[in-house]
């Protein structure tokens, strides 16, 4: 993909948390990584959705973290983005939104238990949750921090979301398509979640059963 095609592509996943109704006004980030990792492209920081357009999405570079293309700062969570692009070749887009139900969760400090097959066909567990950032963590290198604690879940588990403790939610995926895709499929869980919550949590051999249908080794769903 040439760099002009990943900035299109970038724009219109950017353009899509809106359409999906993840985000309002200039909230939430969407980005991708070059194919050959050299550079990340990622949405300007505080400009309206209905304003985008490829030429105005932000060149990074991922080694020295400066603008390489692009005239408008990058969004606010870009080093977020870059600390989780360095440690995880497999993840190429990230998406993060400020949904309704996936952020209120991620406001009360709390994981997402698994109540039924939906959360099951997409999540191994409950869909985690961080830990609170320091003192320090919050005062030097915010952004850069937040994506170190989005890490340390990623290093003991492959998920394809994380909350950040009362933040929101932040999705990964092969590419910018995928990870907000992954925000759609974490959005509904944690309604569905809010819904039924005072519920019993699922059975453990059917949430398995369910997420190793589509993602274990013998998977048999999809053509």
């Amino acid at each position: 993909m040439t760099p002009q095609q990943l900035k299109k592509n970038v724009c219109e996943q950017n353009k899509r948390l809106v359409e999906l109704g993840l985000v309002i006004l200039t909230e939430g980030n969407v980005s991708q990584i070059s194919d050959d990792r050299k550079y990340v492209v990622i949405k300007p920081s505080g400009i309206p959705y209905e304003d985008l357009t490829p030429d105005k999405m932000v060149v990074i570079d991922l080694k020295s973290e400066s603008i390489m293309k692009g005239c408008l700062n990058p969004s606010s969570d870009t080093a977020t983005h870059l600390e989780i692009y360095r440690k995880f070749p497999e993840i190429k887009g990230v998406t993060h939104t400020h949904s309704i139900f996936a952020t209120a969760w991620a406001q009360t400090g709390k994981r997402i238990p698994c109540y039924g097959t939906s959360h099951a066909d997409h999540f191994c567990g409950d869909i985690p949750i961080t830990r609170l950032l320091t003192n320090k963590e919050i005062r030097e290198n915010y952004e850069l921090n937040t994506g170190k604690v989005i890490n340390e879940i990623l290093l003991s588990q492959k998920v394809s979301g994380v909350m950040v403790n009362r933040h929101g939610p932040f999705c990964f995926g092969s590419s910018a398509k995928e990870s907000v895709d992954n925000s759609i499929i974490l959005e509904k869980i944690a309604m569905l979640a809010t819904m039924t919550k005072t519920s019993s949590p699922m059975p453990k051999n059917l949430h398995k059963k369910h997420y190793h249908r589509k993602h274990g080794k013998n998977k048999y769903y999809g053509q």
